[in-house]
């Protein structure tokens, strides 16, 4: 059963009034080309200046490592090799298929965040072996996810937040909802492939363990001690730290067939209409409230929880998933990139960066997929137009450090790679190596299900 499928496109007629539709001379096809040409050119770039090292500074045409601080684990390399293939940038695929197979080693006596090594580093290792069926690859996941998991050995079954690959020493149990729950997209995805069920049966009892701590009111607040199941917080918010636990709820439903898992996350979406959906000056924003009360705390949104109205509309609250899309697209609209903070109260941003943000794009491809309206291509289109216009720089694409003044910074997240630049090209172009009937994207944009392997 595919996310993108469950619900019938009709059922978005259901929504607010659509954004004016502007699709004037759009030649999708060609648009589609160039968003493969650009990413050609900044691949070439991070080729010939970052090669096998994490983020590169396409400002500068230098790099720094993340997620480990000293030291470079091709995070930027292994997050594009999806979104190669699906290109047929054959050869490029290829040479970055090479550098994991000589050089890629996690034998490291280094700290790393369980959280993100796991969405970025074994998601996109793992969308890679689906795309080419490279042993090497899945080898490589299951290596790095073996180190991973001595920080799921907790009383609570919540994991630590950080791990050291070589020793398994952990460090700091005061977790939040995402780190806590957004794995069993990726662990349940290594364990179908080989046969070890220790990696899915210690996302979902994370997943639920977090789940069967909510409040009366049935939301989660966003700080939990991982040894004590104690909350740390009172705060629930659709936004970061809490945001990719609701999406993983649902997925483990889309990708497994887990009824355990939706029905946790219709549990947590009902809660969360029934506390936090607001209406200000006819557009739907959700607000940050207190998890045992349901009290109003702030007006403020995060820019990351802009992917949030995708997801509601693949669990079937289409009507409030478009709206509240919209309500962010009419935001894209006035300042050309989001801000990574927006209060809608007062209409002013709050945090005037943009860290390369795909998550409006990511909303936008996944209503497209359920109805295939041009009004979410046309959200995507501009969204990419405006990235093209403001934060090309010399060698590729980088942050924005103020979305007013457009002033750059100098930095190109590994997850542009596999995100954005992926949601452009499946929207604008007819893919042959996509499935655009069933299929499934991680929260990383990493495809583990849906890959064309065929001629």
């Amino acid at each position: 059963m595919s996310r993108r499928a469950f619900i019938g496109a009709t059922a978005l007629a259901l929504g607010a009034p659509a954004l004016a539709l502007d699709v004037g001379e759009t030649d999708w096809a060609a648009l589609g080309e160039d968003v493969k040409a650009e990413m050609r050119w900044a691949w070439g770039n991070y080729r010939a200046r970052a090669w096998g090292k994490d983020d590169f500074l396409p400002v500068s045409g230098g790099a720094r490592a993340f997620p480990l601080r000293d030291r470079h684990l091709g995070l930027s390399l292994i997050e594009a090799m999806d979104t190669l293939w699906l290109m047929a940038l054959d050869e490029e695929f290829a040479d970055a298929l090479g550098w994991v197979r000589a050089n890629l080693d996690f034998d490291v006596d280094g700290e790393l965040s369980v959280f993100e090594t796991s969405i970025r580093l074994v998601g996109g290792l793992l969308s890679a072996h689906l795309a080419c069926g490279d042993p090497v690859l899945l080898d490589r996941a299951r290596d790095l996810t073996d180190r991973l998991l001595p920080a799921f050995d907790t009383p609570t079954g919540i994991p630590y937040r950080y791990v050291n690959l070589r020793t398994g020493a952990v460090r700091d149990p005061a977790t939040n909802p995402a780190e806590t729950g957004t794995y069993i997209a990726e662990y349940g995805t290594l364990s179908r492939l080989t046969g070890d069920e220790r990696y899915l049966n210690a996302a979902k009892r994370a997943l639920v363990a977090m789940f069967e701590l909510r409040s009366p009111l049935g939301l989660l607040a966003d700080r939990i001690d991982a040894r004590t199941g104690q909350w740390l917080s009172r705060r629930a918010t659709v936004g970061p730290p809490s945001d990719s636990f609701y999406e993983y709820c649902w997925d483990g439903w889309q990708l497994f067939g887990d009824a355990g898992c939706k029905a946790m996350y219709d549990t947590l979406t009902t809660a969360i209409l029934d506390h936090q959906a607001v209406r200000h000056e006819g557009a739907r924003w959700f607000a940050d409230v207190d998890f045992e009360t349901g009290a109003p705390l702030s007006t403020e949104q995060d820019e990351l929880a802009s992917f949030y109205g995708g997801l509601l509309a693949q669990g079937g609250a289409v009507a409030e998933g478009a709206a509240y899309t919209r309500a962010w697209a009419a935001v894209q609209t006035r300042f050309g990139i989001l801000p990574e903070g927006y209060d809608y109260a007062t209409g002013e941003p709050t945090i005037r960066t943009n860290a390369l943000r795909p998550e409006l794009a990511d909303a936008a491809f996944n209503l497209w997929l359920l109805d295939r309206s041009d009004e979410w291509r046309l959200i995507a289109r501009d969204h990419y137009l405006a990235m093209k216009r403001w934060n090309r720089a010399r060698y590729g694409y980088t942050d924005m450090a103020d979305v007013v003044t457009k002033r750059q910074a100098d930095h190109c997240p590994g997850y542009w790679w596999s995100e954005q630049m992926k949601y452009y090209y499946l929207m604008f172009a007819d893919c042959p190596r996509f499935d655009y009937r069933d299929n499934y994207l991680s929260t990383e944009g990493n495809v583990l299900k849906g890959l064309r392997t065929s001629p």
